[in-house]
């Protein structure tokens, strides 16, 4: 699976940056960014950094993956709860499938995600591992 250059560079701040949008009208965060809020409708947000500490409440292993990330398997993809009650689902990396566990403490770090061959694009973004402060 190619991911589009042009749709990455317009989406990189999300991809780099751990950041959320929250809702001037009703205050709720909202992860990705939206224009418009999804609990309330207003149109008018606003950029706000998230977090980089959370606890995992749920995980998945998948073993089967799609091409270009066949080199990163088993991807391990949890439901991390962040710090100020925000749910982001992200890869986990540095650790083994058999060494997750429920409620485990994570950090947000900035890692490779995919590339575009032996001389292509390589694409970062935003993954969780296990927390080294906690």
């Amino acid at each position: 699976m190619k991911l589009s250059i042009p749709r990455f560079w317009r989406e990189r701040a999300s991809h780099y940056r751990l950041v959320g949008s929250r809702c001037k009208s009703c205050g709720k965060i909202s992860y990705p960014p939206k224009p418009v809020c999804p609990y309330c409708g207003h149109r008018e947000t606003e950029e706000v950094e998230l977090p980089r500490r959370g606890r995992v409440l749920s995980y998945t292993v998948i073993y089967t993956v799609p091409d270009g990330f066949r080199k990163y398997a088993p991807l391990i993809l949890g439901l991390v709860e962040l710090e100020n009650g925000v749910r982001v689902v992200a890869p986990l990396t540095d650790v083994m499938p058999h060494e997750v566990r429920t409620g485990m403490k994570v950090e947000a770090v900035l890692r490779r995600v995919q590339e575009d061959g032996e001389h292509g694009v390589i694409y970062y973004g935003v993954k969780f591992r296990p927390s080294m402060e906690y």
